[in-house]
């Protein structure tokens, strides 16, 4: 028996939201020398992950799978743990204010 551990990346196609699932892939050789693949998600058995994963920040069922790896190589659609520290610089227009005000 082999078992190897696989992030599997998804997006709702409600909301937008982006995260990852962890499943546990056990190859197995069935009596007549088949090789098979059992899915576990939190050590119970579990279907192939695919579309129609629930969401769990919105609870739709109409998500899509991206590529094995593909957050890893864009880690800007993982959403911050926690919310960023706003910037304490001050915004400054780019527009010249003009050196002369007429009155009329």
């Amino acid at each position: 028996m082999n078992e190897e551990l696989r992030t599997v990346p998804f997006e709702c196609r409600r909301c937008w939201h982006v995260w990852e699932e962890q499943y546990l892939v056990r190859r197995v050789d069935d009596r007549h020398g088949n090789e098979r693949e059992v899915w576990l998600r939190h050590g119970l058995p579990a279907l192939p992950p695919g579309p129609g994963v629930i969401c769990p920040h919105c609870g739709c069922q109409e998500s899509t799978r991206f590529p094995d790896g593909y957050l890893s190589r864009h880690p800007e659609l993982i959403p911050a743990a926690e919310p960023g520290v706003p910037d304490p610089t001050p915004l400054l227009s780019p527009v010249q204010r003009p050196a002369h005000r007429h009155l009329t």
